[in-house]
């Protein structure tokens, strides 16, 4: 049971870890070349379907690491679970907000690519935390399998 909650908690990592990797190098540059009535149009009509994917992946690989690191026990988990809490933390310390503004307009469109820019900085944290978090639990997972030999 411990091996295959730490291998799904690992594979989940990877997915997420993998997404915002995707969102920073993809969504996030053409996000940043439209301009900003353009890109708020398109961030209304997607705003729950971006908070659906990210949000469920997070909080997914988020639960699965948290069992994994009580059930495992090993230093990795514990790491992988505290990287991936700390992904979780900055969306209610910066995202959850901005994006409102996004999603509503209320941010002012001559605003939006300053905004879109310290949008980028957050992400690129919160992307380099969660392949940190893979990486860790990678590490886990491999020490385990070590151990069982």
């Amino acid at each position: 049971m411990r091996d295959a909650i730490g291998l799904l908690a690992t594979l989940a990592l990877g997915i997420a870890a993998g997404a915002v990797l995707a969102e920073g190098a993809v969504l996030v540059p053409w996000w940043r070349e439209q301009p900003p009535e353009a890109f708020l149009a398109w961030y209304a009509a997607n705003a729950a379907r971006l908070f659906g994917f990210f949000g469920t992946l997070e909080m997914v690989a988020g639960v699965l690491v948290i069992v994994a690191a009580v059930l495992v026990r090993s230093p990795s988990f514990v790491a992988a679970a505290l990287l991936t809490v700390g992904v979780l933390a900055v969306f209610p310390l910066y995202f959850q907000d901005v994006n409102a503004s996004f999603e509503k307009a209320t941010i002012a469109p001559g605003d939006v690519p300053a905004e879109l820019g310290r949008w980028a900085e957050w992400h690129w944290t919160r992307t380099a935390l969660a392949i940190a978090a893979f990486a860790a639990a990678v590490l886990g997972v491999r020490a385990r399998g070590r151990s069982e030999i």
